[in-house]
């Protein structure tokens, strides 16, 4: 019996959890995307198949993703199809790996989906540790690195400095922190692919890329494998083209990150997302959760701020001292309540939270500062232990208004406001199974999908 994965809400992803094996009759969806690969096609994907019979203790299935051959790859596709039960074959009319990638994992009803190129460079004794912590729910995607240290790769000295240049691109301009983007061996779980997968412009190479970094950036968990690789001698990939393509997807995505164009906060998992949190007694949910976050950010805030007043104390007045460390203070504030309190990741709306984050600030001000006004008008020379006993009344005060706003104005219940919307602006799955983010397959149109005859 095969089980339909559950539609994934708009407000986040929902938390990790280990698949139920035993009601899910394909586990692993294998994608070996192929251009023009009639020679080497059918004796990898015996040798793949048979690996998988041996090693892996669950249901899986390879798919043949034919991207627009033009020799006879598409007859040997179809052959296999015929033989063997666990391989299925798709004919794409259009060219790229991306696309190839991202239409069969969007029509797959597997809830772990992985590809690896046809030549298979990578040792397949990797495969298993790549999708293992996919199914146990500790990640959301997992790749296969050839620049780990304990990695054992052989390839030529041009591909090896081209590989380590562009992840040095990669860090410096995206803030990467994954350590190879394009080696071709990844998998990713099921629903985090419905959701991300639309969000991916890319139809060719830099695919792999772009899916990391929105990932990363998102906060979804990486989990990377060390691999032994062998370099085919053979490849096709032409690398001028390929480093040209990935730098201009490199400035394409930097600038859509840079803007806050993507939406990074619908990938987010739920703030303590492990299914043992939920279990145990005395955990704090919902409203509790959000009050000890915003208490344990309040206080780091509050000894931030008495840090900064005092500082800024020493070479301004105590007006202008406490308007600076309260701004500064408030921003820290705001960013940490905002990921940790709230649970909004990404960058999306991040400007508006820190500009609602000032008007709360200026209530604040307006009370720490007529505090301190009071206690001038109250005559006197008050001391430096005065002034901070006051301002902690003050801002006592300011933090209960401080939660209330938040909570209600600008982190508002994401549930309640998911529910809404009208409809989802990203396909996921429907009853009948996942929704091609493309639109429904016209078998007379020689552009769509389609399924090699069995």
């Amino acid at each position: 019996m095969t089980t339909t994965p559950p539609r994934v809400p708009l407000g986040s992803l929902p938390p990790r959890e280990h698949l139920r094996l035993g009601q899910i009759t394909t586990v692993l969806d294998v994608v070996i995307p192929v251009y023009n690969e009639e020679r080497d096609l059918e004796p990898c994907v015996r040798r793949l198949r048979e690996h998988l019979a041996r090693t892996f203790p669950y249901g899986f299935r390879i798919t043949i993703a034919d991207n627009a051959s033009t020799d006879r790859t598409p007859e040997v596709a179809a052959r296999l199809d015929d033989a063997l039960d666990e391989v299925t074959a798709v004919r794409l009319e259009e060219k790229g790996r991306g696309r190839a990638l991202r239409a069969v994992w969007s029509l797959s009803d597997a809830p772990v989906l992985a590809y690896m190129d046809v030549d298979l460079s990578t040792d397949l004794n990797a495969l298993l540790p790549l999708v293992a912590p996919l199914i146990s729910g500790h990640s959301d995607l997992a790749i296969g690195s050839r620049l780990s240290r304990s990695a054992r790769v052989v390839r030529g000295p041009k591909r090896e400095f081209i590989s380590r240049a562009y992840n040095l691109i990669l860090r410096g301009s995206l803030a990467a922190r994954f350590s190879d983007a394009q080696c071709g061996f990844k998998a990713i779980r099921g629903e985090v692919a419905a959701r991300l997968l639309p969000m991916v412009e890319d139809t060719g190479w830099f695919f792999d890329t772009e899916l990391l970094v929105l990932a990363e950036r998102a906060g979804l968990r990486i989990h990377e494998v060390p691999v032994d690789w062998i370099d085919d001698p053979h490849s096709t990939v032409r690398l001028v083209r390929t480093a040209t393509d990935d730098l201009k997807g490199v400035w394409r995505v930097g600038r859509a990150l840079a803007t806050g164009g993507l939406p990074l906060d619908r990938l987010a998992r739920p703030f303590g997302d492990d299914p043992r949190d939920r279990e145990l007694t005395g955990v704090p949910g919902g409203l509790a959760r959000q009050l000890v976050g915003f208490c344990v950010v309040g206080g780091l805030s509050t000894l931030l701020y008495l840090g900064l007043f005092s500082l800024f104390r020493l070479g301004a007045g105590a007006q202008l001292a406490n308007a600076a460390a309260l701004l500064l203070s408030a921003l820290a504030n705001t960013a940490a309540n905002r990921r940790l309190t709230f649970g909004v990741r990404g960058r999306d709306r991040a400007v508006r939270h820190q500009a609602q984050g000032l008007v709360v600030l200026a209530i604040g001000l307006v009370l720490t500062s007529g505090s301190l006004a009071a206690l001038d008008a109250a005559g006197g020379t008050a001391g430096h232990g005065t002034e901070l006993a006051v301002l902690v009344s003050a801002n006592l005060a300011a933090t209960v208004l401080r939660f209330l706003l938040f909570r209600a104005w600008v982190f508002p219940d994401r549930e309640r406001r998911d529910d809404d919307l009208a409809a989802p602006p990203y396909p996921s799955h429907d009853r009948n199974g996942p929704v091609d983010p493309i639109g429904p397959i016209d078998p007379n149109d020689p552009n769509d999908l389609t399924r090699s005859a069995r």
